[in-house]
């Protein structure tokens, strides 16, 4: 019995060992194929998201097909220091599985679901950034072609730049006009430019400066490249460009098509939100300006934080330009000492009342020129 028992046991043992061996050797042959071809219709992955099966069973599978960790095709890299990708997407999205799962519903290959909305409500709940998808987006059927530089600097582009799907307006005809509408719209005057946008940053005083006196500053063709957080309809970075400066754009599209409205006035949109790291590399810009969006709705931690973010991509002797920071005057005590603490330099500094609301509500407006040190003074 016991020669039978070890006969028996031996023969499992080999048994199992050829399987394993035969594994292996399928899985590097199927690895190796897989390096040169590509279905797109199935996804490889090498490992599955460390979801619980709860969580896991309430998100979509594209999600977890464009989020699982894949195996880099040639192995070890020394630059990954991994033989795998983790694809980067915003933890919160898990948050909203109803959302993700709408979001994440289209047919792989085909064409995207016109839902612009949902995407960025995810975007500002911080799912950022927003998982990819393999689809295509939606584009009007009548798309011409923007206008040719110059021409596109100060001219409003054709209709068919956006889809209108997302937006009360359905014409860039009903976004000039909107600035007589009393309900509130974010940046309401901003299509207009044939309005106020023709005469902003020309002349200085007080809480407005100039982009004369900025340049006034620093030497001659030293601010070259930089960012305008939160810019509406890119008229800053248009500014700069006629002086040969690039200037990228950050804005939301919040009931207008902003990305659209500045690509087609030939200056670069970046679609992130204020709560999104500042996607370069430290030391490297040579301006950062901000009008009205950086102020008292911002979380102070958060806004601490991006402060820090705008210091680290200015690079030594950079300018940060803080263009009509809004709080009420209590507030002072907080954000005075916040910017404070940075380690900027003032180069110039306004503090003034906002009275368009009545003086009786308090509210102030900082306007500050600040500059990175050229070298660390702490």
């Amino acid at each position: 019995m016991d020669t039978t028992h070890s006969t028996r046991s031996l023969s499992a043992n080999l048994f199992f060992l050829f399987l394993l061996l035969s594994s292996n050797l399928l899985t590097f042959f199927l690895s190796s194929f897989s390096s040169c071809y590509f279905n797109p219709s199935t996804t490889t992955t090498s490992t599955t998201l460390s979801f619980d099966d709860y969580s896991a069973s309430h998100l979509p599978p594209e999600f977890l097909a464009v989020t699982s960790p894949q195996l880099l095709p040639l192995g070890y890299s020394v630059n990954f220091d991994s033989d795998t990708i983790h694809p980067p997407v915003g933890h919160p999205c898990t948050l909203f599985a109803n959302d993700l799962n709408r979001y994440m519903s289209y047919s792989v290959n085909g064409s995207c679901p016109d839902d612009e909305l949902l995407a960025q409500k995810l975007l500002l709940k911080g799912c950022e950034p927003l998982p990819r998808r393999r689809c295509r987006p939606v584009v009007s059927p009548d798309y011409v072609e923007p206008f040719p530089l110059p021409l596109s600097l100060w001219s409003t582009p054709s209709d068919t730049s956006a889809v209108w799907t997302a937006y009360s307006c359905k014409n860039y005809s009903c976004l000039v006009n909107r600035k007589r509408n009393k309900a509130f719209d974010d940046c309401k005057d901003c299509f207009d430019l044939e309005g106020r946008e023709k005469t902003r940053w020309k002349s200085g005083g007080g809480l407005d400066f100039s982009i004369d006196e900025v340049f006034a500053t620093k030497r001659p063709g030293t601010l070259r490249i930089g960012l305008d957080i939160g810019g509406g309809s890119g008229t800053f970075a248009v500014r700069m460009k006629e002086r040969n400066i690039t200037i990228v754009t950050t804005s939301m599209n919040f009931n207008g098509p902003f990305n659209n409205f500045i690509a087609s006035r030939g200056v670069i949109p970046l679609y992130v939100s204020i709560s999104q790291r500042l996607p370069f590399f430290d030391n490297t810009l040579d301006i950062v300006h901000s009008m009205h969006v950086l102020s008292n709705w911002i979380p102070t931690k958060l806004l601490h934080f991006l402060l820090f973010d705008i210091y680290r991509v200015l690079r030594p002797g950079g300018l940060f330009w803080l263009d009509h920071f809004f709080c009420v005057e209590m507030q002072l005590e907080v954000y005075v000492p916040l910017l404070e603490s940075i380690g900027f330099e003032k180069v110039k500094w306004a503090v003034g009342r906002k009275l368009d609301r009545g003086p009786e509500l308090g509210e102030m407006y900082i306007s500050a020129l600040l500059q990175k040190p050229l070298k660390q003074s702490f």
